[in-house]
């Protein structure tokens, strides 16, 4: 399997090409374990733990540092009009995927940026093969498009919660366990197939999956409970999705073990440290922009003529 126009980013939270990733090894904080990230307000830290990992102010200034690089890069990106970026973000509830996007993005031009969040599919949606919404949202040359949540709900949501499927209107149903496993194989194959499509024609596709302990879910939940200006953001039915952590862990895995390609990588980023998390991802997608061959458009002999007179005139005061 060989990448298409950069190399994916080395870090210690790419997942693997081979298949061989599991979640359960997979960090939720940067230390390497569960626990909360000392200086972040977002976390409460065990005051003597002198392990070495970044705190909040590095974290802050790293990030501040790669959203001007991103700025720069998506300013080249526009001009370029040959390539576009996607980038794709998956979690469970609370990780903190809103929070992200708006700080990696928050130096962006908004007319070369545009983010689409994929709920449940309508009418129109269901009459046609769960890529289509994908394939109409895919941003233009030039431009970096955001998911925030995507294709990969319907083998995330739907695989947990199979009876969805009865409202797809699918030529086969699957009736019974080996027959499911089919049509997940079914997916993450169409997956592949259509990240390396958009890969072949110029779409670099950057897929983060922001892995929250559910410990740390679930003091955030409380949190929002806590605060009333917070409670617009809790749905009851996040706290009964989070009961079913452990079918959702295994189908986090099997996704990304499925669909992790040179192409079309996916980060597994620790994410109960919220300031760490914003600092990774930004510094992946930078390191992937980096590599892209993006030129501002050259004039003409004739066009740079024709402004160096321009520049005359305006000098002259005419």
């Amino acid at each position: 399997m060989k990448p298409l126009l950069f190399e994916p980013v080395t870090s210690p939270y790419l997942v693997p090409f081979d298949g061989s990733f599991r979640i359960a090894h997979a960090p939720t904080h940067p230390s390497g374990s569960a626990r909360p990230d000392k200086n972040d307000k977002n976390d409460k830290n065990d005051k003597n733990d002198k392990s070495d990992r970044p705190d909040k102010k590095d974290n802050l200034k790293a990030l501040e540092q790669a959203v001007e690089q991103l700025s720069k890069l998506q300013g080249k990106l526009y001009a370029d009009d040959r390539t576009s970026v996607l980038l794709v973000f998956q979690a469970m509830d609370a990780a903190g995927k809103d929070g992200t996007i708006r700080s990696v993005m928050s130096g962006i031009n908004p007319q070369g940026c545009q983010v689409y969040s994929f709920k449940a599919p309508s009418d129109e949606e269901l009459d046609h093969d769960f890529l289509w919404r994908i394939q109409r949202a895919l941003p233009e040359r030039g431009r970096i498009g955001v998911f925030n949540r995507s294709h990969y709900e319907e083998v995330l949501v739907v695989r947990v919660n199979p009876k969805f499927l009865g409202g797809q209107r699918l030529p086969r149903h699957p009736r019974g366990p080996e027959e499911l496993r089919t049509l997940w194989d079914e997916r993450y194959e169409s997956i592949r197939d259509a990240e390396h499509h958009w890969a072949r024609n110029g779409t670099v596709v950057l897929k983060f999956f922001l892995n929250v302990s559910q410990a740390e879910q679930r003091k955030r939940f409380l949190e929002r409970l806590e605060d009333p200006e917070d409670h617009w953001k809790f749905n009851a039915g996040d706290l009964a999705e989070s009961d079913k952590w452990d079918a959702y862990m295994e189908a986090y895995e099997a996704a990304l073990r499925a669909t992790s390609r040179p192409w079309a990588p996916w980060y597994s980023i620790p994410a109960d440290s919220k300031s760490f998390m914003r600092r990774a991802v930004a510094e992946i997608v930078v390191g992937t922009l980096a590599q892209l061959d993006l030129r501002y458009p050259e004039l003409s002999a004739e066009e740079t003529a024709g402004l160096a007179q321009i520049r005359s005139r305006l000098a002259a005061g005419q």
